[in-house]
């Protein structure tokens, strides 16, 4: 029986919701599902198995849809009109991050395209979107899209992520093909005989897989790869302290409607020839920044002594005055001292640069430093 939401309306499960209650997880409602916060070892336990071995993840709350033309031009430019990403020029079998953008050149989401690799397959492009906006993300889409392309929903498909330097020899077991694959690529291929797509991603920092099955096949990839002896579930909490150390941004938290990809420091995300043509929501304004520089800056912030900065901490500078925001933070349990990040303003935003984070009222040391926290092990 699924829990009632805040709203009254009852939460919804992912296909793995009964697995997850049969290995004790302490569930909890998240974007509208009634998910894993943590198993019994706990979050500090979990977060450093994903960084020694490999964690597996449920992420089947997160959207996944394809937009689907007579040929990729058409459908990468469709997509073009809402994104700042080049997708034109993404090739077969590659993934790229980007964001849609609302007129303003806020964020409206961030999401994961995929161009799948075969060739018969052109015209198609896979994305995933955040759980809480996917909703609003496929009626922004749909009313935005040419005649000649259209939205799909897969909602008959689950999402799974198994993360860290022991993902890829575990997956490999099964399907041989993946060891090959290098970051932000994805591929076709079967698990056991399970139809997948895999790509080289994932949310930690570390290497590592997200894999889209049928709904119906989650639960028999999920015992297969759990039953690894690298492989330990992993639940949300552990997810966003990953995240954290990797610099990784959250949706409604580090970016928002307001917030550009400038200002978030996501200008990689945004490949030259769009930077320079535009053709998206909000160009003028993202340009201006590019040339200007913003008013503000997405930062990482290193706080002296143990006591964590939240989200809503304010930030001052050493005299005293306001200058800017925590937009996450928490204990690094790699690095095993607290970590944040946020927006100052850009004369603040130099790395060594001393502020103050005012927790319970007090200003409390903490210094501007370069993200990740914790290094990147991408496959390259």
């Amino acid at each position: 029986m699924a829990q009632e939401a805040t709203s009254g309306a009852p939460l919804k499960t992912t296909p793995l919701h009964s697995r997850h209650v049969a290995l004790g997880a302490r569930m909890v409602p998240f974007a509208g599902y009634d998910m894993p916060v943590q198993y019994p070892k706990g979050i500090i336990a979990e977060h450093a198995h994903t960084r020694e071995a490999a964690g597996l993840f449920d992420v089947s709350h997160m959207g996944q849809a394809f937009l689907v033309g007579p040929d990729h031009e058409t459908t990468a430019r469709a997509l073009e009109a809402l994104v700042p990403a080049d997708i034109l020029n993404l090739g077969r079998g590659k993934q790229r991050y980007t964001q849609l953008l609302n007129n303003q050149g806020g964020i409206l989401d961030d999401l994961m395209v995929t161009r799948p690799a075969d060739p018969a397959e052109d015209g198609r492009l896979m994305l995933v979107v955040n759980a809480a906006c996917k909703e609003a993300d496929y009626l922004h889409i749909a009313a935005n899209l040419p005649r000649e392309v259209r939205l799909v929903r897969a909602d008959d498909r689950a999402l799974l992520a198994l993360q860290g330097p022991k993902a890829a020899a575990v997956l490999a077991r099964h399907a041989p093909g993946v060891a090959a694959m290098s970051f932000m690529t994805a591929a076709a291929t079967t698990i056991a005989g399970l139809d997948a797509h895999v790509s080289r991603s994932g949310y930690t920092g570390e290497d590592g897989y997200e894999i889209s099955v049928g709904a119906d096949r989650a639960g028999a990839l999920w015992d297969l790869l759990v039953a690894e002896p690298e492989v330990a579930a992993i639940g949300l909490g552990a997810r966003d302290s990953l995240r954290l150390e990797a610099g990784l941004c959250l949706y409604g938290h580090d970016i928002n409607q307001e917030t550009s990809p400038v200002e978030a420091a996501l200008v990689w995300s945004i490949q030259k020839r769009r930077r320079e043509e535009g053709g998206f929501p909000g160009h003028l304004r993202i340009r201006q920044e590019l040339t200007d520089g913003p008013i503000r800056l997405r930062v990482g912030l290193l706080p002296e002594g143990r006591a964590p900065a939240r989200e809503g901490t304010q930030i001052t500078d050493e005299d005293g005055e306001l200058v800017g925001e925590v937009t996450s933070g928490g204990f690094g349990p790699t690095i095993g001292r607290p970590i944040a990040m946020g927006y100052v303003v850009c004369d603040f935003a130099k790395p060594g640069t001393k502020l103050n984070l005012v927790v319970r009222g007090k200003p409390l040391p903490a210094t501007v430093v370069t993200m990740p926290f914790v290094p990147h092990r991408y496959k390259r």
